[in-house]
C-alpha cells in the first residue's frame, strides 16, 4: 500500500513539467513586454551614430545624456510635461469629487427614474469615444474654447460612467445600519459622504485615482485635435510632433519616450500595492 507521502511525491513529481511550462510561457511574455521599454531607453542612451551601427539591444558605449539635454533644452519638452500634468490633476480630482457624488446619489438617495437614469448614464460606456470627438469638437470651437487649457479638461472633469458604477457597487456593499446610524447621530447627506462612506472607500477611491492618472497621462487624440501649437501639447502630441520633426534622429524620440514612461512607472512603484488590490476590485483577470 503505497504511503502518503509516496503519494505525494509523485503528484508533484507529475506536476513539474507543467509548472516548468507556466513559468516559461510567463518569462517569455515578461520579456516580450519589457523589451520595447529597454529598447526605448538603450537608444535613448546612444548617439544617433551609435544607434546606427550597432545593434538596437546593444549597451550605448559611451552612454551620452545629449538626447535628454536637447529634450529639455532646444526641444522645448518641458512646457508638455507641465501641461500634462496639470491636466491630470485636475481631471482626477474632478472625476473622484463628481463621481463619488453621482456613485452615492444613485446607491442610496431615492428619487424618480433613479435606476432608468443610472442605466441610461451607464450605456454611454458603449458609446466608442471616437465618436463624440467631432461634437465635442465643434462645441468648443463655437464658444471659443479650442486650444485652451479649459477644452483639455472639461470633456472629463464632470466624471465618468465607468468610475460611477464602480463606485456605485461599492458603496452598495456598504451596510445601511451603519449610514442609518449616522444619521441618528444627527449626521446630514454631506457629511455621511464624506465622512464615512468615502473613509469606507478608499481602496476603490484609489484604484480609480490610479486607472484614472494613467488614462489621462496617455491620452492622445483628443489633444491632438483640440490644440494647435506648442502652448498647450501635452507629453503624447510632442512625442508624436518629435516623430515627425526628427525622421532620423530616433534617439531623441526615445528619449521623449521614455520620459513619457517615467512618471507612471513612478506611480506604479508608489502605488503597486493599490495596484495590486485593483485587480480584485475592478474584475480584471
Amino acid at each position: 500500500m503505497t504511503s502518503p507521502d509516496t503519494r505525494g511525491r509523485r503528484r508533484s513529481e507529475a506536476l513539474r513539467p507543467a509548472s516548468l511550462l507556466a513559468y516559461l510561457v510567463l518569462v517569455v511574455g515578461a520579456v516580450l513586454t519589457l523589451a520595447p521599454f529597454l529598447l526605448s531607453f538603450l537608444t535613448a542612451l546612444k548617439t544617433p551614430r551609435q544607434f546606427a551601427s550597432q545593434s538596437p539591444l546593444a549597451w550605448p558605449d559611451p552612454v551620452t545624456g545629449e538626447n535628454f539635454a536637447e529634450l529639455f533644452g532646444g526641444g522645448g519638452f518641458i512646457s508638455p510635461v507641465v501641461v500634462t500634468a496639470q491636466v491630470v490633476v485636475v481631471v482626477v480630482v474632478g472625476q473622484l469629487v463628481f463621481s463619488i457624488m453621482a456613485a452615492y446619489a444613485f446607491a442610496w438617495l431615492r428619487f424618480p427614474g433613479r435606476d432608468g437614469l443610472f442605466w441610461l448614464f451607464l450605456a454611454t460606456l458603449m458609446v466608442p469615444q471616437v465618436v463624440t470627438v467631432v461634437p465635442l469638437y465643434t462645441m468648443f470651437s463655437a464658444v471659443g474654447l479650442s486650444n485652451t487649457f479649459w477644452a483639455l479638461v472639461l470633456p472629463f472633469v464632470l466624471g465618468s460612467p465607468y468610475a460611477v458604477f464602480l463606485l456605485r457597487e461599492y458603496f452598495r456593499g456598504i451596510p445601511a445600519d451603519l449610514l442609518d446610524a449616522a444619521r441618528i447621530d444627527g449626521a446630514g447627506t454631506w457629511t455621511i459622504l464624506w465622512r464615512v462612506v468615502v473613509p469606507l472607500a478608499r481602496p476603490i477611491v484609489a484604484t480609480l485615482g490610479i486607472i484614472t492618472v494613467v488614462t489621462h497621462w496617455n491620452t492622445f487624440l483628443w489633444p491632438l485635435i483640440i490644440t494647435t501649437g506648442p502652448t498647450w501639447q501635452t507629453v503624447t502630441v510632442a512625442t508624436a510632433a518629435l516623430q515627425s520633426q526628427y525622421d532620423s534622429n530616433w534617439t531623441l524620440v526615445m528619449a521623449a519616450t521614455t520620459v513619457a514612461i517615467a512618471p507612471l512607472l513612478v506611480v506604479f512603484a508608489v502605488f503597486q500595492r493599490h495596484i495590486v488590490s485593483s485587480i480584485s476590485l475592478t474584475g480584471f483577470r
